[in-house]
């Protein structure tokens, strides 16, 4: 099978792992892919701060630069170079389909797989015009949704990360029977035989005897991390330790309370890493913290912390609950619920055999869910092969 790949994606970021992630497990498992895109994502390597940060580059530096009505137009005008570019790989190339990664007013994929009569494989990981009305703000917002709908609608398979985004889609029109629920995966074999000791040493951890809870990811106030410093200083949390891999806004608070409070020596900023040295230093954590997420996404972390066998702590909502279930592979509290969160880092703290208990079931959950990147290649092939 030959697939074109299309992303307008710049940021390195998450993304960028995903797209990376994705395109390698379609080489592995034997299909050609043709990369179409601003900037090759597949092959440049990524530092954990990249991967949080969301930095951009290139021509969307500039952009960014630009007024935001202005900045609203050149997304929507990307569509029209961006189908020339596809039809001409596609009549090169002659692939089976197009999979295209969504982007905010980016009709390309679905012009060009009209234009050259072959299906097109919609992945979206976010309702865009939803997440940049709340967060940038949208001058032309109706202009955005008829767009998001027409692609949306349009698609032949629509490739979402949770089940939840998946009824978001539906609610704006989307056929249901073309939904296919594809969460973000793990390269599992890279969990295989980790070295606990060369994490630990990495880390600075060579003398901790107290369990280590770990978070990944870019670190904002809102993932309520003060909490666990606090504890770490009032004995919430005797002999245990907070390692931070990542940066972010929220870090430097974290790194002056926890001088104030005395606590600095258990408290580790481990600062950006690359991304392909996260499934070996996740073996130096005994519990890995999913503080808040937002309620549609799939976050990576979680199924990392899962593949390296780490049991989870995580907010109680319905797109976590696809993956986790309280007291099998996590411990659940209520979303923003800051006391119950750390009475949970309290209670794996306190016991080592629920924590080997969860991790075990987390890794095999993996196995059992196939929440692998390879895994959402036999995905994309079955859905091509309903379409054949």
């Amino acid at each position: 099978m030959k697939l074109i790949y299309h992303h307008r994606t710049q940021a390195e970021d998450g993304q960028a792992v995903h797209i990376r992630s994705m395109i390698q497990a379609l080489e592995e498992e034997g299909h050609g892919v043709r990369e179409v895109a601003l900037v090759s994502r597949s092959r440049a390597p990524m530092s954990q701060e990249a991967l949080h940060q969301g930095n951009p580059s290139g021509g969307l530096r500039s952009m960014l630069g630009l007024p935001n009505f202005a900045r609203e137009i050149a997304e929507h005008l990307y569509s029209f170079p961006a189908k020339g570019r596809l039809v001409r790989a596609g009549r090169e190339f002659q692939p089976a389909g197009i999979y295209e990664r969504y982007a905010f007013g980016n009709r390309a994929g679905l012009w060009a797989a009209r234009s050259l009569g072959v299906p097109l494989l919609l992945e979206v990981n976010s309702p865009m015009v939803l997440e940049l009305s709340r967060t940038r703000g949208l001058c032309f917002p109706r202009w955005g949704q008829r767009v998001e709908r027409e692609v949306f609608c349009g698609a032949d398979r629509v490739l979402v990360v949770t089940q939840v985004l998946g009824e978001n889609l539906i609610e704006l029109g989307v056929d249901p029977d073309r939904v296919v629920v594809t969460p973000n995966g793990v390269h599992l074999d890279l969990y295989d035989n980790p070295d606990r000791e060369a994490a630990r040493v990495d880390l600075g951890l060579e003398n901790v005897s107290g369990p280590v809870l770990g978070f990944v990811g870019w670190v904002r106030e809102w993932h309520r991390l003060d909490l666990v410093v606090d504890a770490l200083a009032k004995g919430g949390l005797k002999d245990a330790h907070l390692v931070i891999i990542g940066g972010g806004p929220a870090l430097e608070g974290l790194a002056d309370q926890a001088t104030d409070l005395g606590v600095s020596e258990r408290v580790h900023l481990a600062g950006p890493r690359l991304h392909r040295s996260i499934p070996g230093l996740l073996s130096a954590f005994d519990l890995g913290l999913v503080p808040a997420i937002n309620p549609y996404a799939s976050p990576l972390k979680l199924h990392e912390y899962m593949a390296a066998g780490l049991p989870v702590i995580a907010p109680d909502q319905p797109n976590l609950r696809e993956v986790l279930r309280h007291e099998r592979e996590a411990l659940l509290f209520p979303p923003g619920d800051g006391a119950a969160f750390l009475a949970a880092c309290q209670r794996l703290v306190a016991d080592s055999e629920m924590r080997a208990d969860l991790g075990a079931a987390a890794r095999q959950s993996i196995l059992d869910q196939d929440l692998t990147w390879k895994g959402n290649v036999r995905r994309v092939e079955c859905a091509l092969g309903e379409l054949s």
